[in-house]
């Protein structure tokens, strides 16, 4: 699932197709634009796909808790970028670090305060990433994690 109007969530549906036919897996596009545009679109899935994947921008964010909720009630694993959907149900969650990256603005911020100027600093990409898994959802959907997945995870919820 991504949002159709927003170009990086498009590209990178489009990199997560071709990966995946590469691994003889078939992928069913979700494009949204609005808000009440989520719910329909799970909802027409119900039987078909595996799991759900959501690229993140902020539509897909703002409205993350009510993806995983309505996957959920479909018994639809859902993957995100972010941990914090994980509470609200969903599966796993692999994505940036984002204490890290906010420990990571605040030695831009020094660095600006300190004289430089922001146009010499350079653009950095995160560093950090998280694997998390949400054991108590992998329960309620009688979903087995494999052990070499387990043991990579960053992070477990039980």
């Amino acid at each position: 699932m991504a949002n159709a109007g927003y170009a990086a969530a498009v590209t990178e549906m489009n990199e997560m197709q071709a990966k995946a036919r590469t691994l003889g897996l078939e992928v069913t596009r979700l494009e949204v634009r609005r808000a009440e545009e989520i719910v329909p679109a799970i909802e027409a899935l119900k039987d078909h796909p595996d799991a759900l994947y959501a690229c993140g921008d902020s539509l897909i964010n703002a409205n993350g808790a009510r993806i995983v909720t309505t996957a959920l009630a479909a018994r639809l694993p859902t993957i995100l970028f972010a941990r914090e959907y994980l509470e609200a149900g969903g599966l796993m969650s692999y994505g940036a670090n984002f204490p890290d990256l906010f420990r990571r603005a605040g030695d831009y911020v020094d660095k600006i305060l300190r004289g430089a100027k922001p146009s010499d600093l350079p653009v950095e990409q995160p560093t950090k990433f998280d694997l998390v898994i949400n054991l108590k959802t992998a329960k309620a959907l009688r979903l087995t994690i494999p052990g070499t997945v387990l043991a990579r995870a960053d992070d477990l919820i039980e």
